[in-house]
């Protein structure tokens, strides 16, 4: 009985051994995650497993701490673990110290903090964002010059807004090469002065799409100055491309369709505007013909003298009263002038009387010259205006040979208003005619 070992010194003993190996307390392991749980503790429990074998693993709290990434269940990973044995359940087990997301899922790590460093730094935000034109005249298409995306683009612009010209500029799209090639054609599309320029391709992986995630190309569609859509792959793929893009569309398609108006809605536009146009015209134009009628029928219009007459008498008044005035200021000058020469001697104040004589003089020589002009230009303004208005008058118009016609002392405006055997009064330039309708020959109709 003293040769048998129990279990728990056996487990010991095999644990001992695991310690104590130096091979097996650093390893690097790959693998897939399964039965990933996360403890409340913070302790991370789970599986690491390939197509033939599965073994337990553990993190401890310190250590998942210092993750940048959320494992869950199905990551591929890469580990560095210590080999042990956990005694209670006399099983082998790997203690995890460092864990990384392998192969893809390395990019997509790389992903994510790539974004938050970009957020962070505010090459995202909203405020950098510029307007797409509404109507473009050149839209520069950066892609690969064979594939459905350019085709796509092409086809999408050409049946929705074919005044564009679009400049195509191919380049590469993936590969080690793709971010330097498209940074230089983004700097070179900025320079030739188009309206908007399309950046992208058509669908793929992530690795297919990386180029479109590197940070030289995320601060180059930053600093373009041109208006950017980004229309890299398919709807579900987003790249940080999209993110600092001006706008991002799901598909080349749809980015041709961001960056022009439908042609279709524009005939419809224009086709309601010709018709606010037109009935906005024959608007205008019914009321001014009836602005029209209205100044026509005006009284004063019809005896043109009316304008003029009150004109005339006034013009007379003020030539009274400035004539009085003038007469009135004379009158005052001459007397004081006499009570000077009775308060002095006229020898000493002779050369100053004659002074003021001449002044007196030739005030009132300016102020005749005055009133002449103004008299003068007012005569020509009334002549103007009377020969205006005489040229208007109905008197005039008769003189040419026309004539006025009314039927119950109402003026006949139409043939429509006259029927046969009405008495009617014809007026011309020297006199009336009193006449009946024997006939009435209208434009529509012979009656």
């Amino acid at each position: 009985m003293e040769k048998y070992l129990t279990v728990s010194a056996l487990t010991k003993y095999i644990k001992y051994k695991f310690d104590q190996d130096p091979h097996l307390q650093s390893v690097l392991i790959k693998g897939e995650l399964s039965n990933f749980k996360h403890h409340s503790s913070g302790h991370l429990y789970f599986a690491l497993k390939d197509e033939n074998s599965v073994i337990n693993a553990m993190m401890f709290k310190t250590a998942a701490n210092q993750l940048d990434f959320q494992p869950k269940e199905g990551d591929q990973v890469i580990v560095e673990a210590r080999v042990s044995v956990y005694e209670r359940r006399g099983s082998y087990q790997i203690y995890v110290n460092k864990m990384q997301l392998d192969g893809v899922g390395n990019l997509y790590q790389k992903f994510e903090q790539l974004k938050r460093q970009l957020t962070k730094e505010g090459y995202f935000e909203a405020s950098h964002k510029k307007a797409i034109p509404k109507y473009p005249q050149k839209i520069a298409i950066i892609t690969a010059s064979t594939g459905a995306a350019i085709r796509d683009i092409l086809n999408t612009l050409q049946s929705r807004y074919p005044l564009v010209e679009p400049v195509k500029i191919s380049t590469l799209v993936q590969g080690q090469q793709a971010a330097g090639d498209i940074i230089e054609k983004l700097k070179y599309a900025d320079t030739l002065g188009v309206d908007t320029i399309i950046v992208g391709r058509g669908g793929g992986s992530i690795e297919d799409l990386w180029s479109f995630n590197e940070e030289a190309v995320v601060k180059a569609i930053y600093e373009c100055q041109t208006p950017i859509i980004s229309a890299v792959g398919h709807e579900t793929d987003t790249t940080l491309s999209d993110y600092v893009a001006d706008v991002r569309a799901a598909t080349p398609t749809q980015a041709a369709m961001i960056a022009t108006p439908d042609q279709q809605e524009l005939y419809q536009l224009l086709s309601k505007s010709q018709n606010y146009l037109n009935r906005y015209i024959m608007q205008y134009i019914k009321h001014a013909r009836q602005a029209l009628t209205r100044y026509q029928d005006y009284y004063k219009f019809k005896q043109p003298t009316l304008l003029y007459e009150q004109h005339i008498q006034k013009r007379d008044d003020l030539d009274r009263l400035l004539h009085s005035a003038m007469e009135d200021i004379i009158q005052k000058k001459q007397q004081r002038l006499e009570l000077i020469q009775q308060r002095f001697r006229l020898r000493y104040f002779y050369d100053e009387v004659k002074r003021n004589q001449l002044t007196v003089q030739q005030t009132y020589e300016q102020l005749e010259k005055q009133i002449s002009r103004i008299l003068a230009l007012k005569k020509q303004s009334l002549v103007q205006q009377v020969t205006a208005l005489d040229t208007l008058s109905p008197t005039k118009t008769m003189l040419r040979g026309y004539s006025i016609v009314k039927k119950d002392d109402d003026v006949v405006t139409s043939s429509h208003d006259l029927h046969k055997g009405d008495y009617i009064k014809v007026t011309m330039k020297d006199g009336t005619v009193d006449a009946i309708i024997e006939k009435v020959r209208c434009k529509d109709d012979d009656r």
